[in-house]
Formats: C-alpha cells, structure tokens, sequence
C-alpha cells in the first residue's frame, strides 16, 4: 500500500500535511481510537457480473487512494487507518460480504468511522450488516445517492448482486432508507413498485436543483431525526457520463457535483449520526483521465475534512 500512498511533500510540519503523510497501515482492530477513519478497499465486482454490468470496479480501491493521497489535511487532529483490500477470488460474493461486515463491525464497535472504497455497489448491503451488527438494537439510516434503486429480487440460480442490496435489507426488517438521484429511465415501474411496498423513500434527480433545497433538507432530516445511527452509500452512477464515465452502468442524464448537490451532501455529512460512508461503481477501465475516481476522491475526502 505505500507505493500507492504517495503526494507532493512539502514538509514534515503539521501545517504542510496531505493526507499520505497521515495513513497508517494496519491490520490489528485493537488499535482502533475513538473517530478514527477506518478505511476497506472492497476490490469486488461479482455483484456487476452477476447484474449482468460491466466490469472492473474490482480495480478501483487503489486507483480511488490514488487520487485522494493529495489532498491537503485540513483538520490537526486527522487520522486514518488503512486496512487493504477484500478480494472475492473464488466467486463466492456471500462470503465476502460477511468478510468486510465482521471487519466494519469491529470497526464500529471501538468507536471508528468507516470509510469502504468499491467495488460494485454489492458493498451496500455488506456495509449495512455491518453497522447492523454492530448496533443490532438500533435503528440504522441508509442515504443512498443513486440512479437505481438496487432493489431487485435476486435471480434463481444468480444470488445476490449489485442490484440486489436494498431488496436484502429489507427483508430482514423495516427499512429506513432515502434514495437520492433515482432516474425514472433507469427504474423499471416493478422497482418503484416495490421501493413504495417496503417503504423506500426516494427523490428524483429531476428534484435536484438550488431553488428545492429546502424540501430536500427537510426530507433528510426525515430520515436522519428518526434513526439512531446513519449510513451513506454513494453509487457514482448518479453522476453525468461526462464528469463520471468510469461506471459500471453509464448515466448520460445523471446528476453534477454542482453548488446545489454540494449544499445538500454537505448537510448530511455534518449529522453526527454518520457512522459509515462508501463509494461504489467506480471502473478504471473505461474511466476517462481519472474524472471518475478524482471525483468519488473528492467526495470521500469531504467527509474526512468536514
């Protein structure tokens, strides 16, 4: 992982810090202090390939650390453990997904914040377990910004996959979710018909604009005034094809990291009931210049410095 966290050096005092001066790499969870960034590649794709996507998201957990080794340390008191990467070599996506839940458990429960770089958006439901098991008696907030709702029911003979997330959640009880960015084009009326039957609340990307922030704040803190703890998945798809155009599935309507975007995203990035936060769908291989995963970077890194 060192030859990855690499940047420009401009001195060793706290003033001149980028956020490579200031990983650590670990592997032991008893290390863990209280608001740590705890950080997991989940450098898995097997949910796309089973979604029938395009894959190589798999490969975007290092790029992704890449892109954010730069950035400047704006916080004295910044800390973040690197734990590397969960790989699904052998195809079995389920017991992958229980790998990083027992590792973001162990994250949680010694006070830490975790940070999961994907990987396809199949790191959703894992995550989510995760903080689940950590907090079993809680109630948990998920805000997903995304095109889709990922709530499929998974195919026989398929399993789980990247579509499938929101639909595994809700099965194991009621779901406290708010779904940002939903394209009516990339939802089929089945999907929104079981995103009302389980209670998924959502807003459409066409709702997305500055003049709306005041209804968009008030159906956030909705969501996030009713839970215990929240969760924020970030699927980069919800992004336009021209500032994201490394995804699994490319959307040429999406939404722009634009002043409007910002002021909402940095609203729920403030709420102290944040305990977990990921970034999924980014894929090298059709990315252009890095505009996907410098973006995704920049969004994680907003988290890190709030």
């Amino acid at each position: 992982m060192s030859n990855i966290w690499q940047g420009r050096l401009d001195g060793e005092e706290l003033l001149h810090h980028r956020i490579f001066q200031r990983i650590r790499e670990e592997r032991n969870y008893d290390n863990i202090a209280t608001d740590d960034f705890v950080l997991h590649g989940f450098a898995v794709d097997e949910g796309v390939r089973r979604n029938k996507g395009r894959q190589g998201a798999k490969d975007a957990p290092d790029v992704i650390r890449k892109n954010m080794s730069n950035f400047p340390v704006i916080l004295p008191d910044f800390s973040m453990l690197d734990f590397g990467n969960i790989t699904c070599d052998d195809g079995n996506l389920e017991n992958t997904q229980n790998n990083l839940a027992k590792n973001v458990s162990k994250v949680l429960l010694k006070g830490g914040k975790s940070l999961v770089l994907g990987g396809g958006h199949e790191v959703t439901y894992a995550h989510y377990l995760g903080v689940k098991t950590a907090f079993p008696e809680q109630k948990i907030g998920i805000i997903n910004l995304d095109a889709h709702f990922d709530n499929r029911q998974p195919e026989k003979g398929v399993g789980a996959s990247s579509g499938t997330g929101f639909w595994q959640i809700a099965q194991e009880g009621p779901i406290n979710s708010l779904h940002i960015g939903i394209q009516r084009n990339s939802n089929t009326l089945k999907l929104f018909d079981t995103a009302h039957h389980y209670g998924m609340k959502y807003i459409l990307a066409d709702e997305l604009f500055f003049e709306n922030l005041p209804s968009i704040y008030q159906r956030i803190d909705e969501l996030l005034d009713t839970v215990d703890y929240a969760y924020l998945t970030i699927c980069m798809d919800v992004f336009n094809a021209s500032v994201a155009p490394g995804v699994s599935a490319a959307a040429y309507n999406g939404i722009f990291a634009d002043p409007a975007f910002m002021h909402f995203y940095r609203h729920i990035l403030k709420n102290k009931k944040l305990v977990a936060m990921d970034v999924a769908e980014v894929n090298p291989s059709f990315d252009i210049q890095d505009r996907t995963a410098r973006l995704a970077a920049c969004l994680v890194n907003e988290w890190l410095m709030i």
